[in-house]
């Protein structure tokens, strides 16, 4: 099997039409090359320039003259489809963008200061490398603690079917190497920030920070455990899940920029990270979750919302799940 030139295998460690264009052009070589006078050839540049100024007009004007007030375009104050002239091609049009769509999925709670430099970054870099995109910000709106693998999880199921491919994403870690590879991880799951370049965590079973699978090896591991409360773990037990679905495991190749391939925006004296582990959660985080994942999330949306920032589009998905004190008691503190 052929990889990437930029991803690598890991190994896993015990706790990876012509004719008819010729028959035009022997058609106009046939009329140039009779005697043709200089009035002949005025008259044909001037038709050809007038019907190409119609043309680029009826292009241009098309959608718009279409459009009646009750157009729902209309209030929501599209612009139109641009112009040949422009020279611009949507991704959806350029065939160059390929036909994979991601899904960036971002677990999120009350970190707007982060989020208003992630969303705009991310739309420009994966624009820049033609990545076809969608950015979905999974906000916890309840009142349990932070649980990371579960809004996963959420985005996963809410993504759409327009998406075929999801990058688990952190909000404040930024990718500053052009040459690292969102594409579709055909392959096996692609680790983005490996040990070798992430800026903080570098031992070798590490699969957090930006993970990007397909939707169907996400499915083979039934998601993420939700038993995972609070900050950390989650990760580590997701590698187990890999390696029980037995998926092949890629992470960069040929990237020189080391620990400053990223850059991590989170300020931990500002934003402390809920590290308390409670009741029998200190027994618990270590252990693999055999039933847990998709099959048991429990959740609602509570809205969405479409928003742009600094011309940077993103979906806001307001999220409650649902905790089992039952099962995990230390999803409340206190």
């Amino acid at each position: 099997m052929m990889y990437s030139s930029r991803r690598k295998p890991v190994l896993y460690f015990k706790e990876e039409r012509r004719s008819d264009t010729a028959k035009v052009l022997h058609q106009e070589e046939t009329f140039l090359s009779g005697k043709c006078t200089v009035y002949k050839l005025f008259g044909l540049c001037m038709v050809l320039v007038l019907v190409s100024l119609l043309w680029l007009q009826l292009s241009c004007s098309g959608d718009m003259s279409t459009m009646t007030p009750e157009d729902p375009r209309v209030h929501q104050q599209q612009p139109p489809p641009p112009c040949p002239a422009d020279g611009q091609a949507s991704a959806a049009e350029d065939l160059s963008w390929g036909p994979h769509k991601l899904a960036l999925v971002v677990p999120f709670r009350e970190r707007f200061e982060e989020l208003l430099v992630f969303v705009p970054f991310m739309h420009t870099f994966l624009n820049k490398k033609k990545i076809r995109h969608k950015i979905l910000i999974i906000n916890q709106v309840d009142h349990y603690r932070f649980n990371r693998a579960s809004l996963i999880n959420v985005g996963y199921l809410e993504s759409g079917n327009d998406t075929d491919y999801l990058a688990m994403h952190d909000v404040d870690l930024l990718p500053l190497n052009e040459a690292l590879d969102y594409g579709f991880p055909e392959d096996g799951p692609f680790h983005v920030a490996s040990p070798e370049l992430h800026p903080l965590y570098h031992y070798k079973t590490y699969v957090g920070g930006i993970l990007l699978l397909t939707k169907k090896h996400y499915h083979m591991c039934n998601g993420m455990s939700n038993r995972f409360w609070g900050w950390g773990r989650e990760d580590d037990e997701f590698y187990r899940r890999l390696r029980k679905a037995e998926l092949q495991l890629f992470r960069p190749h040929g990237i020189d920029t080391g620990y400053k391939t990223f850059l991590h925006i989170h300020d931990p004296a500002w934003r402390k990270r809920d590290q308390k582990r409670v009741a029998a959660q200190k027994q618990e985080q270590f252990k693999v979750d055999p039933e847990g994942g998709l099959t048991n999330l429990r959740y609602r949306v509570d809205s969405r919302q479409e928003l742009s920032i600094s011309g940077a589009p993103c979906t806001i998905i307001n999220t409650k799940l649902e905790c089992d004190q039952s099962l995990t008691p230390w999803c409340l503190l206190g």
